[in-house]
Formats: C-alpha cells, structure tokens, sequence
C-alpha cells in the first residue's frame, strides 16, 4: 500500500512539473478565404445574431439557452448562453474596425472559469476575403495540467476550423444571384 501511495505522489509530482513548463499565454487561430467581400462578412462577425448563425458551439447543441444584451452589434454588445453540453459564458464585443475586424471579450463559467479574447480580421484577398479567428488567454494551472495530455489548440482548432466552413457557406451562399441555376 505504502508503494502504491509513493507511486501515485511521484506521478503527480510529474504531472505538476510537467504542466509546470508549459507556457503562462496561449494563442490559436485558423484561417479561410471566402469569396465575399470584407463588407458582407463583416456584418456577420459583428452583429452577435449574425455571429450565432455560423456559431460552431450554438450547433453542437440545439437547446442552448441563450441571451442578447439591449444590444446585437458593436462594442458592449453581448450574448450569454447556458448548455449541458458546451456549459456556460458571455462574449461581449469590445472592440470594431468596419469592415476589418470584430474583438470579443469571452468569459467561461462552465465547466471551468476562464477569461480569454478572440478576434476575427477580414483582409481583402484576391476575389475574396481572407478571415483570421483567433482566440487568446492566460493558462491556469488546470488549464496546463489538460495540456500535458491535449493542446488548446487541438481541444478548440477544430471548432474554429468548423465555425469558418459554416461562415465560408453562409457568405457565399448569400452572395449568390437570386437567379442562379
């Protein structure tokens, strides 16, 4: 029993030591180009109504409750939602750059607090619009130990990778002539 109990402490220990070493920050993001123009894109990743349409986490889970500040779009706009099976937070719109870019403050409760930033940029690229969504933050000892065994970029990368295709879809959708065959 002794052995065990010594085994399990210098596991731990490891564990902390390990998690200890990762970075204080961390910083991901993910990119697409959309065949839109800065303009229209920008009407959907700053009007938070608009945001919720390509949402990755609103569709994960469909009974998600949530709520709108007095306010939609631009700064102080914000929206909290309540789930089972993506917990809870607020985003509230910081800052705006028409048509450039859309800053958020993101505040997470469930299942664990934290505070972090995203932003999204639009940069004209040839026919089409380069969009940039990236999300930063401080790493709390929780948050270090999860990334000994799986990054932020790998818990996250893929949502933000689902959020533009479901962007990417509905700009250019919306961009098509009424008339298309």
């Amino acid at each position: 029993m002794i052995k065990l109990i010594f085994l399990l402490v210098i596991v731990i220990g490891a564990l902390l030591i390990l998690a200890s070493r990762r970075p204080d920050r961390f910083r991901l993001e993910r990119s697409v180009v959309i065949n839109a123009t800065p303009e229209a894109l920008f009407a959907l990743i700053s009007d938070l109504q608009q945001f919720n349409r390509w949402n990755p986490w609103n569709r994960k889970d469909p009974a998600i409750q949530g709520n709108y500040s007095s306010v939609t779009s631009g700064v102080g706009a914000s929206y909290a939602w309540d789930s089972k099976v993506v917990g809870s937070g607020r985003m509230t719109i910081t800052s705006v750059e028409p048509p450039k870019s859309t800053a958020m403050q993101l505040d997470f409760f469930k299942p664990f607090k934290a505070q972090n930033t995203a932003d999204l940029s639009l940069q004209a690229e040839g026919s089409g619009t380069r969009v940039v969504w990236g999300m930063a933050g401080e790493n709390n000892l929780m948050s270090k130990v999860m990334q000994v065994f799986v990054s932020m970029d790998a818990m996250v990368g893929k949502d933000f990778e689902a959020g533009l295709a479901n962007l990417k879809e509905l700009a250019e959708q919306a961009a098509l002539p009424h008339n298309a065959a």
